[in-house]
């Protein structure tokens, strides 16, 4: 494995509004070879006249059961999930945006090694994001630029991508971990049971 290298995807949405109390990031990894096969798990399981996916439209059992459902199709340990609050809170908001993606990025990468027991280093992921007005704006991209050179883990990135949800199922799931965190805010859930329940990691 270590000889092939082989690319890993890293999905990432945001809850919330950077800077602001309980912001927080859901993000998906997995490897690039197995993307195909999770984007169809997912659209499996939705109702055939399902559009796009829009998480805080959507009541919080259905998008239970949604993850309940992709939690048994056994691509779990392949992906990893997980949800972390944003910590950074200087800067201006397309600043804070980007550090704790950078945060997010090198967590999920951590995770990923360790449920792939993968033991060298990982030097190929592309960071995929939905476009908004925050990560468009100059401010990020400068301190995404800056990390991708000098930020231990976050080295391992090799480009980031905007993407429109509509374009992909597995941004549109990682919007329902992201938004998995007004579970805990609404004492819904705990880390223990997004865990078991979902196979989502609360950091």
């Amino acid at each position: 494995m270590a000889k092939l290298n082989k690319k890993i995807l890293c999905f990432v949405d945001e809850y919330g509004t950077a800077g602001d109390p309980g912001f927080a990031l859901g993000s998906i990894l997995v490897w690039s070879r197995y993307c195909g096969r999770a984007d169809k798990a997912f659209s499996d399981i939705l109702e055939p006249n399902v559009n796009e996916i829009h998480a805080a439209k959507m009541n919080a059992p259905y998008l239970q059961g949604l993850l309940a459902q992709f939690k048994q199709t056994q691509l779990l340990g392949r992906i990893v999930m997980l949800n972390k609050l944003g910590t950074a809170q200087v800067g201006t908001r397309p600043e804070i945006y980007a550090l704790n993606i950078i945060e997010t990025v090198k967590t999920g990468i951590r995770q990923f090694a360790k449920a792939n027991n993968f033991r060298e280093k990982i030097g190929n992921v592309d960071l995929i994001l939905d476009v908004n007005h925050q990560n468009e704006h100059p401010e990020f991209d400068a301190v995404i630029e800056k990390a991708k050179k000098d930020d231990g883990r976050f080295r391992s990135v090799n480009r980031v991508v905007r993407l429109d949800s509509a374009a992909s199922r597995i941004l549109q799931l990682t919007d329902v971990v992201a938004h998995a965190r007004t579970w805990i805010h609404n004492s819904e859930q705990n880390a223990e049971g997004l865990r078991r329940n979902y196979g989502i990691t609360l950091i």
